[in-house]
């Protein structure tokens, strides 16, 4: 598909949209250059339907599921980062890659999770540091013989002592990560852990989950290397009627213990959006990390849209003033539709959706607000709707060498005649 408009015509709507802006005192330009210097993390597991280089056939583990059978998925290595590259170039502003520890390259030797190091990732730093490109990390407590039910909450001393393990070496390679780009490298801690049907007690697997992670947290890493960060679910396909790690478990628990709390919007109630929570959050715990995500039904990781939800998330990170206290990422993963499009359209929408929340006049709703006009603070909400935020984002693109509107999409089925379709 050939892009709807060229360099000149772009230009032109952005004059045009930039004096409207102007007319409600925003300087569109410093906009543009602050939209772009927001690093979002990219997860690599979308490139290979998390997936992973242990010999695994599929996904496993309470839930989280990917659907879907779409040629030309990531096989090795050279293969996941070839095509991150790719996608890079098809979405303007800074990134990060966001691993998980099953994407360790061990060769031919089968290393268990819990005696990773971070030799194992060397190819990963290395290209990190080649393309300038900071890595997160996760441990990955799923899709493994000893990832049941639970995991670090496990009534089973060896296998929670196994997870342990897991956590703590996870830990060590995020550092690691860190140390070698400069930059603290975000470890977030998700477990599965969870019943499908009514628990007789709900006390002791969140008892021993607590005492997990307190074991985890206590091996001292180098300053400045690692941000430590806890993630909660409502349910998921196997875990409908309880899970351990609950948002009133972690919330607490970050709370406590002075680290990040992660917070994704697909982890919640349908009805549920999570853009309320972050200013009452960020009063009690130092950072917060959004996984962005889209809920559908019974499914929580669905492609981000430039959605309502999406949308009011940035908005309210913009409006708290929270953008060094909040780290960004996605994470989803659609087997079902070409991969490196899915990352184009999650990071796409997520982008402008942030330049968005920039370009909001939010000090004229204050003022009015403040002055008691609550009238005028809803009649600019919704004028504001209307601005001609489309030539903005156009600019933006344009400005970071990416690709204009639809264009993207023509480099993309190249990509997959000449790449994905020759893998089987």
């Amino acid at each position: 598909m050939k892009a709807y408009t060229n360099d000149a015509a772009v230009e032109d709507a952005y004059g045009k949209a930039k004096e409207i802006y102007a007319n409600f005192g925003t300087n569109t330009g410093k906009v543009i250059k602050a939209a772009l210097d927001i690093p979002l993390s990219v997860h690599c597991w979308q490139g290979d339907d998390v997936t992973g280089f242990e010999g695994s056939q599929g996904l496993g583990g309470n839930g989280i599921l990917a659907t879907g059978n779409y040629p030309g998925r990531a096989r090795s290595g050279d293969e996941l980062r070839s095509d991150a590259e790719f996608a890079f170039s098809l979405i303007p502003g800074k990134k990060r890659f966001n691993m998980h520890s099953l994407y360790a390259e061990t060769g031919d030797i089968k290393i268990g999770r819990d005696v990773l190091e971070p030799e194992h990732f060397r190819k990963w730093m290395n290209w990190s540091k080649k393309k300038k490109i900071p890595l997160d990390y996760n441990p990955s407590f799923f899709s493994h013989p000893l990832a049941g039910d639970a995991t670090l909450s496990s009534a089973d001393p060896k296998v929670r002592k196994f997870w342990i393990r897991h956590a703590i070496s996870s830990r060590q390679i995020a550092s690691a990560f860190g140390e070698n780009q400069g930059t603290p490298s975000v470890n977030d801690i998700w477990v599965p852990d969870g019943l499908k049907d009514l628990p007789a007690d709900r006390l002791a697997p969140r008892e021993r989950l607590r005492d997990a992670l307190d074991e985890a947290l206590a091996v001292k890493l180098p300053a400045g290397t690692i941000t430590d960060a806890v993630e909660c679910k409502l349910f998921g396909i196997g875990s409908e009627a309880y899970v351990v790690g609950s948002h009133e478990f972690y919330m607490g628990y970050a709370a406590k213990k002075q680290i990040s709390l992660c917070l994704d919007t697909g982890h919640f109630h349908p009805t549920e959006t999570i853009g309320d929570k972050i200013s009452a959050l960020l009063l009690f715990v130092p950072r917060l990390l959004i996984h962005f995500s889209r809920g559908l039904r019974w499914d929580s990781d669905h492609v981000v849209i430039f959605s309502d939800d999406t949308r009011d998330v940035c908005r309210e990170i913009v409006r708290t003033k929270s953008l060094d206290r909040v780290d960004i990422a996605l994470d989803y993963f659609d087997a079902s539709i070409n991969r490196i499009a899915a990352w184009a359209i999650g990071a796409r929408s997520l982008r402008k959706a942030l330049l968005e929340a920039l370009l909001e006049p939010h000090k004229l709703l204050r003022d009015a607000e403040n002055s008691g006009r609550y009238h005028e603070r809803l009649a600019l909400m919704e004028e504001f709707k209307t601005l001609p935020f489309a030539a903005i984002w156009d600019k933006l693109c344009l400005d970071a060498s990416a690709p204009v509107g639809t264009g993207w999409l023509s480099a993309v089925d190249a990509y997959e005649k000449e790449v994905l379709s020759k893998r089987h």
